[in-house]
């Protein structure tokens, strides 16, 4: 079963290993047996805002650049 995280409000943060049907629900904190809710992080953009300067002619179709002759893109 998968490892969760979830953050109790006086205790802090404890992992519970759970269901996926139970990910969201709130779980017991394990030292003071108060309901935590999980805790969720969102994933990293890849692409996003250019630097100032950079024309975007060599930047992969991910928002990437590439240098030295790389292929992929071409």
């Amino acid at each position: 079963m998968p490892v969760y995280d979830y953050a109790c409000a006086d205790c802090g943060a404890f992992e519970a290993v759970r269901r996926i049907a139970e990910r969201d629900d709130p779980a017991p904190c394990p030292q003071c047996g108060a309901t935590a809710a999980r805790v969720t992080i969102g994933a990293p953009s890849v692409g996003g805002a250019r630097a100032s300067g950079d024309s975007g002619e060599d930047a992969g179709s991910y928002g990437m650049t590439h240098r030295g002759g790389c292929l992929c893109c071409r």
